[in-house]
């Protein structure tokens, strides 16, 4: 999956894409009405003005004749008071679209997040999401809401100015019209030019979100290394990037903005002078001059309106591929239509035919790889009982993880298939299996909340004292209760105020809590130091009775009880047995185990003296 945004040199608006945010923006109906007539009611008085203005220069200073005054004054106080009303209403209906846009665009994508498959978020930047939920999906209701007021505004404006133009002296109104055509011109060749340049900063800008993530989440790692200096000059260039692409797009814009000014202003110098000679002919009176010339100014700021709301919208044709790429991003794992029908979808779960699972898994004749030329397992075969402990042991790279990953249907084979209680895991929906399964992780990620909610996560409907309880059962509360707040302490973002062996013991009293009926232990033991490591292996032995359980282990000392120990090797099973039945085969199994325990040994031996 590609993310650098390499490919983003289009040059048009693409209507596709808008059309899903239009349709997002027009969920609110009543607000977009109010919106409009708010808009409308502006374009109608700004198009008064003038006429207003034409009479009292002909009536009162020309002629002489104030016997309508009080009426003027009536009417300037109702077009005062209109606009009062009609600026706050568009304000306050544009600021209520903008914020429900907003929501409704970064829900949709979360909401798509949640169904996308582990390899979407292995594959794709954590920093290109990022700016896809916050700054694109700001920048694109911003630009919705307050350029469809300017759009209405504008459009209607030149609609009732050229009417009136045209009613009144045609002529003079011809002046004022035969600029457009050229501002459009002008338009459409710029348009490409600023719609590249923004495009390219926008791209810079999503590498330097991404440099900021990663300048956060390993900022130990750049401690230990001493790679200040690298990480602030790849920075520095990306920020200067950034900074070279935005300042080209604004001076293409200022010289585009330039370019429509003087056009307008050249049609409202040739309108003076050509009025000025009716005038003294006596074709027209001063008032309509004065009208001609206020509405010839009028006229080319709502076409200057609406070029810059093109280059807006074309500015944000980046943004908006993005966000909706987000929202419609299709999962590579999905449910049949038949699946769904019968077990429901994620969002929507129909447990009244979810069936009970036993635990039995088998493996057949599975394939599965990342990369076509790269195989990581080739037609590999395993059948597990129910309720049997199973450790997957081998070297990097043997395909241990990528066995767990595939049972959790994290992935799906290439080929072959996985079985669980005799059906095709695949004829069952996703979110039945994820239900009933429960995996620990080597580095178990904490949400930013309390340790009894970061426990209540295996099973959200738990009570406080269900809760207590499965952490007192792999010795959470022997810490917990050294904390300043108990279980009600805030655990920090990622858990980072609690020890890495703190927050595996949160992570195992969240299996227990769920109580699983397959379970899967992604080498979860290898970071927790000995006195951790005896409580929680306590805990696990009670744990794992009666479950199918899968054991990625990195200290074999974990896993002499298994019932079944599967020494892999490229994605093949190599060995296969319980810990005394290899040892006494002297194999593979026998070495690795012998070897570590030396090294263990040895290692307590030196930290003795």
């Amino acid at each position: 999956m590609h993310h650098e945004d390499d490919n983003d040199v289009q040059y048009k608006v693409q209507l596709s894409t808008w059309k899903k945010i239009i349709g997002i923006v027009f969920q609110s109906k009543k607000r977009i009405v109010l919106l409009i007539l708010f808009s409308s009611f502006v374009a109608v008085l700004d198009a008064m003005i003038p006429l207003i203005n034409r009479y009292a220069i002909d009536v009162f200073f020309i002629e002489g004749d104030y016997s309508t005054w009080p009426y003027f004054v009536a009417v300037n106080i109702f077009v005062a008071a209109g606009f009062g009303i009609s600026v706050w209403g568009f304000i306050r209906q544009a600021g209520i679209i903008e914020a429900e846009t907003s929501y409704e665009l970064r829900r949709q994508a979360f909401k798509n997040l949640q169904k996308l498959s582990y390899s979407y978020f292995d594959q794709t930047p954590q920093g290109w999401i990022m700016a896809r939920m916050t700054s694109d999906a700001r920048r694109l209701s911003l630009i919705i809401s307050w350029g469809l007021v300017d759009f209405v505004w504008a459009g209607l404006s030149m609609l009732f100015i050229m009417i009136i133009l045209y009613i009144t002296f045609f002529k003079l109104a011809v002046i004022v019209t035969l600029v457009v055509p050229v501002m459009f011109v002008v338009a459409y060749f710029f348009r490409k030019l600023i719609l590249k340049q923004h495009r390219i900063a926008r791209k810079h800008n999503s590498q330097l979100t991404a440099q900021y993530n990663e300048g956060f989440l390993g900022a130990k790692t750049t401690k230990s290394l001493s790679i200040e200096g690298q990480n602030f000059d790849e920075f520095s260039y990306t920020a200067h990037q950034l900074k070279t692409a935005s300042i080209r797009a604004v001076i293409s814009s200022a010289v585009f903005s330039s370019i429509l000014l003087v056009l307008a202003y050249f049609a409202v110098g040739t309108t003076m002078f050509q009025g000025s000679i009716y005038v003294l002919e006596f074709i027209i009176t001063v008032g309509t001059l004065q009208m001609f010339i206020a509405y010839a100014v009028n006229f080319f700021e709502p076409i200057m309106a609406i070029s810059r709301i093109l280059s807006d919208f074309q500015n944000a044709q980046a943004s908006a591929e993005r966000i909706v790429g987000l929202i419609e991003t299709p999962s590579d794992l999905v449910d049949t239509k038949e699946v769904e029908e019968e077990y429901g979808t994620l969002f929507n779960d129909k447990l009244e035919n979810w069936e009970e699972l036993q635990g039995e898994v088998e493996f057949r004749d599975v394939t599965f790889y990342y990369l076509e030329n790269e195989m990581i397992l080739e037609n590999f075969s395993l059948k597990v009982k129910p309720g049997t402990n199973v450790a997957l042991v081998g070297h990097t790279g043997s395909g241990k993880t990528t066995l767990v990953n595939l049972l959790s249907r994290f992935y799906e084979p290439k080929g072959g298939q996985i079985l669980i209680d005799g059906k095709d895991y695949k004829s069952r929906s996703i979110h039945w299996l994820h239900k009933r399964l429960g995996y620990v992780l080597q580095s178990p990620h904490l949400f930013s909340t309390t340790v009894l909610e970061n426990i209540r996560y295996g099973r959200l409907t738990a009570n406080d004292e269900e809760v207590k309880y499965a952490a007192k059962m792999v010795g959470v509360d022997d810490f917990v209760k050294h904390l300043d707040k108990g279980y009600d302490t805030f655990v920090g973002e990622g858990g980072n105020l609690l020890s890495v062996g703190q927050k595996q013991l949160i992570s195992f009293a969240r299996a227990v809590l769920a109580d699983p009926k397959i379970l899967i232990l992604d080498e979860a033991t290898s970071s927790i130091d000995s006195e951790s490591e005896l409580v929680i292996q306590q805990a696990t032995d009670k744990l794992l009775k009666g479950r199918t359980s899968f054991i990625v282990a990195h200290r074999l000392s974990t896993i002499v009880k298994s019932d079944l120990i599967v020494m892999l090797e490229m994605g093949k099973i190599i060995e296969m047995g319980t810990h005394d039945e290899l040892i006494a085969a002297r194999g593979q199994y026998y070495d690795l185990y012998r070897n570590q325990f030396f090294r263990e040994n040895e290692d307590r031996f030196n930290l003795g003296e």
